[in-house]
């Protein structure tokens, strides 16, 4: 019988947790929708400018490799 009068509390502070407007608890679908425009916008950059993004890199890099 304890462990029933624990298991029914434990429910009923879960279930106010869940019934309050917690502010902590976030936009979920908002955060969601924020990433996926964002990768698609690196996807419609990247795909048209895929090579001049590659060469700049490697230009980039070589000149820190090699000494300016």
């Amino acid at each position: 019988m304890r462990a029933w009068t624990w298991l029914t509390a434990v429910v009923a502070v879960l279930a106010a947790r869940l019934r309050s407007g917690d502010p902590e608890r976030g936009d979920v679908p908002g955060w969601v929708m924020i990433t996926v425009m964002t990768a698609a916008l690196v996807l419609a950059i990247l795909i048209p400018f895929r090579e001049a993004i590659v060469a700049a890199v490697t230009n980039a890099l070589a000149s820190v490799t090699n000494g300016g």
